[in-house]
């Protein structure tokens, strides 16, 4: 019965730990994610004067959308921090409300990114029409693609947390989703900064 007990108490004690191992998991792959949008960044640094005599950002870029666009994903970041301290205060209705609250905000940001690619290309500005179009859909399209992968991911967790509740493991991936999604934040910050700030201008 002792040799039971203690193997129950060692299997916890791996389960524990593995939180920790797991989130520097998690670093190591935002740090592989860096760098794939710094290559972006300077791809698309190199490639904005190359408008093929096409449409520039100053010409294209609405400013207020885009500021719209980038209040609706800061916000979501915020939302998501209150989500991660009630869940870690055990509290699961006010989390769930929380993560809803990101989710909506981020399909609402993306609803808008789409929105802006349709009417680019409508007006004639596709990522086929010069260099600079293409790195912008590039840049841009990867970071919208990196959200939409967020969205999916917390819908996961939030079925797993009422299915099974706020456990050490669900709280383990709800941590590392939102490093994520606070990543995506700095990344976003950079291309308003970069593509349309500095574009418009």
């Amino acid at each position: 019965m002792n040799a039971q007990a203690h193997a129950s108490h060692s299997a916890r004690e791996a389960h524990h730990d593995a939180g920790p191992t797991t989130a520097l998991g998690f670093w190591i792959y935002l740090m592989s994610d860096c760098i794939l949008f710094a290559a972006l960044f300077a791809a698309y640094a190199v490639l904005s004067p190359a408008t093929a005599n096409g449409p520039t950002g100053a010409e294209l870029f609405d400013l207020s959308f885009v500021l719209a666009e980038t209040f609706l994903l800061l916000l979501s970041s915020v939302t998501f921090g209150f989500g991660m301290l009630a869940a870690v205060g055990q509290d699961r209705p006010r989390a769930m409300r929380w993560f809803i609250a990101t989710f909506l905000l981020g399909a609402g940001f993306l609803a808008m990114e789409l929105y802006e690619f349709n009417h680019l290309i409508q007006m004639g500005a596709a990522p086929g029409t010069s260099a600079f179009l293409s790195a912008f859909f590039t840049l841009v399209g990867t970071h919208g693609l990196h959200v939409a992968f967020g969205m999916i991911w917390l819908a996961t967790m939030m079925a797993h947390v009422m299915k099974d509740g706020l456990t050490d493991t669900n709280l383990t991936r709800l941590n590392c989703l939102s490093m994520f999604w606070h990543f995506l934040d700095i990344i976003w910050i950079g291309v308003f900064t970069i593509v349309y700030l500095m574009g418009a201008l």
